[in-house]
């Protein structure tokens, strides 16, 4: 949310002339593809470094004490990205997650290990799929490349809570149609959510859907739509069986570079 409220804007019919939507590159889902057996306790990381920041933007953090427990076939929660990620031209992966297998760190499995790089040839505004194998299973990444985009960070309030309940966040774009997960788990009490950073392509919309059901009924669905902004911010309140759920959403531009890679 760097330059969210920028100064010295220039205004004309509400849209800003001087600041303007960049090439990013938005890692919609994270699965583990192939493992052996069925249950596995993960930990590691996966993170991104782009030509904005030398600094390490994590995708998937987790220690070796808090593995997440996944199985073949499933999504890796996404903890991250903490900012949008910059597709100015090569954006570079690395990843190191293992499984653990026992008491003794000596005796885990590696999953994956290494580093990839993402270009810039091939077609931009798709989906593409990468299987990034490894001597234990593979992990499947779904990333899109924006040719045109603005960083959207979404912060989720939930309140006036009733009674317990399930609530599955996802969020869609106007132009991609394949769901990110934001957040998956039990709600007992008023809380926030973890904030989410997602790359938003210019002239379309973010859609987050609201899946909310009691620990032992079906789920009823809630929508809201913002459409993309250079910066500024939007908000609304979503009014359920359960909780009362108020929705920001805090657009900004990339900055330029501090620092290159290559």
């Amino acid at each position: 949310m760097t330059l969210s409220n920028p100064p010295k804007c220039i205004i004309h019919n509400g849209t800003c002339l001087l600041h303007c939507s960049r090439r990013m590159l938005q890692i919609l889902s994270l699965e583990l593809s192939q493992v052996d057996g069925g249950l596995v306790e993960l930990y590691g990381y996966i993170a991104v470094q782009d030509q904005l920041d030398p600094l390490l933007n994590y995708v998937v953090n987790f220690s070796r004490d808090d593995p997440i427990v996944v199985e073949q076939g499933s999504l890796i929660n996404m903890t991250g990205p903490k900012r949008g990620i910059d597709m100015f031209d090569l954006t570079l992966i690395e990843y190191d997650m293992r499984i653990k297998t026992g008491e003794e760190e000596k005796n885990d499995l590696q999953l994956i290990d290494g580093a990839s790089l993402i270009g810039s040839a091939g077609e931009w505004d798709q989906l593409h799929t990468v299987r990034i194998p490894g001597n234990y299973g593979a992990v499947d990444i779904t990333f899109s490349r924006f040719n045109s985009a603005v960083e959207a960070t979404v912060e989720v309030l939930i309140s006036e809570v009733l009674c317990s309940f399930n609530l599955l966040l996802s969020c869609l774009t106007s132009q991609m149609n394949k769901e990110i997960r934001l957040f998956h788990g039990a709600i007992a009490g008023s809380r926030g959510l973890q904030r989410s950073v997602v790359a938003i392509p210019w002239d379309s919309s973010i859609n987050l859907e609201f899946k909310v059901d009691a620990l032992s009924s079906s789920s009823n669905q809630h929508y809201c739509s913002f459409m993309a902004k250079v910066h500024g911010h939007d908000t609304q309140e979503i009014k359920t069986l359960f909780a009362l759920i108020s929705v920001k959403v805090t657009w900004s531009m990339l900055p330029t570079g501090l620092g290159y890679l290559y």
